[in-house]
């Protein structure tokens, strides 16, 4: 949904402002690429899980059930960071643009958020006059 030409020009006004306030990190947050991002968090879960592994390993070799415990718990979590920052990057073609989703059926609860929205909208215009 496009935005409406009030709510653009606040975009670009605090946008202007963020420029003016602090150039170098708002180059860097606009330089910033989402699949190189996903990428290191995805060698970064294959290294915590790695580490994972050796502490269940030094647990079941030392017989200390708690380290073993704990590298199946850090293995557990470093598989699901990875899988979702797989799933993430996967997902994003263009990484600037989010992914746009199939439109949902009627729902009584669309009609609910189309008129928050529309309240939203008329508030916002009441305000810009």
């Amino acid at each position: 949904m496009p935005l409406s030409e009030h709510e653009q020009r606040l975009l670009d006004q605090i946008e202007r402002a963020l420029y003016a306030e602090d150039p170098k990190f708002a180059t860097s947050v606009r330089a910033t690429d989402l699949r190189s991002h996903y990428r290191r968090r995805i060698v970064r879960s294959v290294v915590l899980f790695v580490l994972g592994f050796a502490l269940l390993f030094v647990g079941v070799i030392s017989k200390i059930a708690p380290v073993g415990v704990g590298g199946f718990l850090v293995m557990l979590f470093a598989l699901f960071w990875g899988l979702t920052s797989w799933q993430r990057l996967a997902g994003n073609k263009d990484a600037r643009t989010p992914r746009r989703r199939a439109p949902a059926v009627k729902t009584p609860r669309a009609s609910v958020m189309s008129r928050l929205e529309e309240r939203w909208r008329r508030r916002w215009e009441e305000r810009g006059r």
